[in-house]
């Protein structure tokens, strides 16, 4: 069967279950922390895919992964989908519950990447822009990542405009190599 198959149908049974339950923004919240774990550190997706790591090792590294003290229905979750031997599919699940839950409140993700920090009113201007494109609850983050020399990197959804220094330098280079092979 198809991963992401598999990984919409637990995630759209745990979005109705947590709207059953009302605990759909805590579970949101939950998934967004899981989805970012499985993000920042390689060596969790590692361990869901090792069949010799128990499953009460499994899912301790789960709850610390979320941080805090999971609720219990993530708990719940969590113990069902490794009961049926489906943790390796954990991120994929968390990401299409963060698009579902996304989907039905209409709320649109947005994030800006800069070279540097900016100030407040830049992030506001920023977010009144992405407003105007796209109406609606807007989920909105900043990060810093000085690989890209200058500019931003905007993200809005499944959209991205790369106005970095990087990118532009790149162009750059590809251009003048197009140029040069026409010549020889």
């Amino acid at each position: 069967m198809n991963e992401g198959m598999i990984s919409k149908r637990y995630a759209k049974a745990l979005l109705l279950y947590a709207v059953d339950q009302k605990v759909e923004d805590a579970m949101f919240a939950e998934m967004k922390k899981l989805a970012s774990a499985f993000l920042h550190e390689p060596r969790l997706r590692m361990a869901m895919d090792n069949p010799t790591l128990n499953t009460d090792d499994k899912l301790g590294l789960i709850k610390a992964a979320v941080g805090g003290k999971p609720s219990a229905e993530f708990v719940r979750f969590i113990e069902l989908v490794v009961k049926n031997k489906r943790e390796v599919f954990l991120r994929n699940i968390a990401l299409c519950y963060v698009d579902l839950y996304c989907e039905a409140k209409h709320i649109n993700t947005g994030r800006l990447v800069t070279a540097t920090p900016v100030d407040d009113a830049v992030i506001e201007k920023m977010k009144g822009l992405l407003q105007k494109i796209k109406p609606g609850t807007l989920d909105f983050e900043t990060s810093v990542d000085p690989d890209i020399e200058g500019g931003f990197i905007l993200f809005i959804d499944t959209y991205r405009l790369d106005a970095s220094v990087k990118n532009q330098l790149k162009r750059i280079k590809q251009k003048f190599i197009a140029e040069n092979s026409k010549i020889g």
